[in-house]
């Protein structure tokens, strides 16, 4: 392996970049550019381009941790596992099954999700199993889900995007989040369309926008309401694409036409005229999009929000046809992938429900074990983690860091600590593995095999490009070795590649269908689109025109399928779906479903005593709790803590000055920080960060109010007030 260059993927977020990776002579790796894969084109933002030097001893862990004397101490391999295994054993048998619980994490490799979903079900006979994908894309997920049938983050390439007309973007700041995709966006007006940008705050990617419209935290629903309305009052809809391929247009529109404009203005703050060009912008090409992101989503109405953005597109014939529709920018690594294969509460593989008793037999037909063994859905995320030492007892938890991630940070850590047991399998030592009893040094992206799926629905292969440290085992290894300590001698195997060809037969027939996937198409195709059953009629490969004569970009035509060695001569071979829902949507009849809603105020409100609206995000140099960048001197010294981002009108009443301490205090808890005044934020709002812990830790804030449907808890509004603790020392 030393001085071979490996082509593979970013580990952080779901563009997942193409970069390749090169062993150094005297130690550790470096990554490079990538040009052939589409999606980057070799462009690397900073935490892509310093994703290596995660990969050092000296900021991972390389050694088992044991708690003893009431800290941790290093242990081998055999003692950690053993101690893992009883402890889970132990407290299974006094207090019974569901007195365990499993937390995974969006960037688990499929394999990985997959594997730890399985052993939850099987090995220790859990209903109590979710992850934080739950707080990235859940709400995206469940009202796509009702609208088209099926949830797959993006339902077209991102080469798409600048051949449309115009793209509503709401609540995501790409330029910051997930930098290389803005080239698309930048493309998409050098060819004449026009772009959209729904945020309170004017961020990077919103000072790229022909329109910046700056809502009110929490009044994402009210705006689609009130553009909604305005399409039907100025004659707008496409009529005949929602007689012939939609449902529950009716009532859709009665509840829109209740959300009059000067009525949305006074909740939302956007004026009239900036609604009707809005809606003018939307309507007036061939073709448009609406993409979302957690600004929308991370609300106790997130579905029903998300729901309003799909009517827009569905009333306007924009869903379903070429360079139109909606689709969610999924966050996480494998956010996608995460989601779709049995790590969360209510899934089995495949995207498969898990109260399907079709799904369940097929799935233990897979597994080998009696369908009625396995149990039922669980709790989902926040309610898992507030039921930490009282229902459930002791917790695996693998990638995921939620004494920094979770809302009402703080109640999250004191349940974490009153744990009769934790077990936490990372590659660093987080804020979460330090309250571990036991804490397992795993492998990371660039020295592991496996597949995630990127936000467009496409899987993609990570290849393995450097060793581990000695003391670093793989998750798979394990689960393998945890199910053999419990009684589960197979059915765990660690190889990568034979992991996924379980999980292709568990997929096979459902939503995700990844039966006709393979490493080695992976390779040579730079990844394949699911879904993608293994014996299918092969679909016609539909290439869209783009609007106004603009050529498209290569490479869209029919993509070069392999042969493959396994698969009799002439079989044959699924292309992959790049591009869904052009000729009927995921439902039983194929058709859209409208599903009428109306505004509501937020869980929480501004009174009193807490008269402002807090709302968190993330900021170009670092990722999620900052677990793996905060531990990166380059993105350290770019963004090396969290601030307080207020109006310059809102500073002048309290008092403050450019860098002042500010506490920042909710119901749940206080946060300080130092202030940031700037005129990109409403007067109304403040907003920080949320990667860092101790006193800066934003989610000491935030509401776990939670979605009715996708139990998403509302991180993106909550009451505050602000109080100035004078200059920063």
């Amino acid at each position: 392996m030393e001085n071979t260059s490996t082509p593979t993927h970013c580990p952080y977020c779901a563009l997942q970049c193409g970069m390749t990776v090169t062993p150094l002579p005297q130690g550790g790796a470096e990554v490079s550019e990538r040009p052939d894969f589409p999606v980057n084109r070799g462009a690397l933002c900073g935490k892509g381009r310093t994703a290596a030097q995660v990969l050092s001893p000296a900021v991972r862990l390389t050694t088992p941790l044991v708690r003893s004397g009431g800290r941790l101490v290093e242990a081998g391999w055999g003692e950690a596992l053993d101690l893992i295994a009883e402890r889970l054993g132990r407290t299974r048998q006094e207090h019974g099954a569901d007195a365990l619980g499993v937390f995974g994490g969006g960037g688990l490799t499929n394999e990985k999700a997959y594997a730890l979903g399985k052993f939850a079900r099987v090995v220790l006979g859990i209903s109590q199993i979710d992850y934080n994908g739950r707080f990235c894309m859940s709400s995206a997920a469940a009202a796509g889900t009702k609208a088209f049938g099926l949830d797959r983050g993006l339902p077209f390439p991102l080469e798409d995007v600048p051949r449309t007309g115009c793209v509503i973007l709401v609540g995501s700041n790409l330029a910051e989040t997930m930098p290389p995709s803005l080239r698309f966006f930048t493309e998409l007006r050098e060819n004449g369309g026009t772009l959209i940008v729904v945020d309170p705050r004017r961020t990077r990617t919103a000072e790229q926008a022909d329109l910046h419209l700056a809502p009110r935290p929490g009044t994402d629903l009210a705006l689609a309401l009130g553009l909604l309305h305005l399409v039907v009052a100025e004659g707008r809809t496409d009529e005949g694409f929602v007689r012939e391929r939609t449902t529950g247009w009716e009532e859709a529109r009665a509840a829109a036409m209740a959300h009059w404009p000067e009525y949305v203005e006074r909740i939302t703050g956007v004026s009239v005229p900036e609604l009707r060009q809005a809606v003018r912008m939307f309507c007036e090409p061939e073709s448009a999009m609406v993409l979302t992101a957690r600004g929308p989503e991370q609300q106790a109405k997130g579905t029903d929000t998300v729901g309003a953005w799909i009517n827009l597109c569905l009333a306007t014939g924009r869903a379903g046809r070429p360079l139109s529709g909606y689709g969610c920018l999924t966050g996480q690594g494998n956010g996608q992938g995460g989601r779709e294969h049995g790590q969360k509460a209510d899934q089995l593989p495949g995207y498969r429900k898990l109260d399907d008793p079709a799904a369940r037999r097929h799935v233990a037909g897979v597994w080998g074990v009696d369908p009625d063994s396995l149990p039922g859905p669980g709790r989902s995320a926040y309610e898992l983690l507030d039921a930490l030492g009282t229902d459930i007892r002791a917790l695996l938890l693998m990638g995921s860091n939620p004494v920094v991630s979770a809302p009402r940070a703080t109640h999250v850590e004191e349940r974490l600590r009153s744990l009769d047991f934790l077990a936490v399998a990372d590659v660093v030592l987080s804020e979460t593995a330090e309250l571990a009893d036991v804490v397992l040094p795993v492998t990371q992206w660039a020295e592991e095999t496996g597949t995630t799926t990127s936000l467009e629905g496409r899987v993609l292969l990570r290849r393995r490009a450097v060793a581990p440290p000695p003391g670093v085992r793989s998750d798979l290894f394990v689960l393998h070795e945890l199910a053999g300590r419990l009684g589960v001698e197979k059915g765990f195997p660690t190889d990568a590649e034979e992991v996924f060809g379980e999980l292709r037969r568990a997929s096979a027939g459902g939503p995700a269908d990844y039966s006709g996937i393979t490493y080695r198409r992976l390779a040579e195709e730079n990844g394949v689109f699911w879904p993608c059953p293994e014996t299918p009629e092969v679909p016609e490969v539909q290439v869209p025109e783009a609007p106004g004569g603009r050529e498209g970009p290569e490479g869209l035509g029919e993509p070069r399928v392999p042969d493959d060695p396994a698969r009799p001569a002439g079989a044959a071979v699924h292309p992959g779906t790049p591009r869904l829902f052009l000729d009927r949507f995921a439902t039983a009849d194929g058709r859209a479903r409208f599903v009428a809603v109306a505004h509501r105020a937020a869980a929480e409100e501004p009174d009193g005593v807490y008269p402002l609206l807090l709302t968190t995000g993330r900021v170009v140099a670092q990722y999620q709790s900052g677990a793996q960048t905060r531990r990166v001197a380059e993105l350290n010294a770019a963004a090396p803590g969290p601030f307080v981002e207020l109006h310059p009108r809102l500073a002048a009443r309290l008092g403050a000055a450019e860098g002042d301490r500010l506490a920042v205090v909710s119901r749940r808890g206080r946060a300080v920080a130092p202030a940031r005044i700037t005129t990109a934020i409403r007067p109304d709002t403040v907003f920080m960060p949320f990667h860092w812990p101790g006193e800066g830790r934003a989610n000491n804030l935030t509401n776990p109010a939670l979605d009715p449907t996708s139990r998403m808890p509302e991180f993106k509004s909550c009451a505050v007030r602000v109080e100035v603790l004078g200059p920063e020392e």
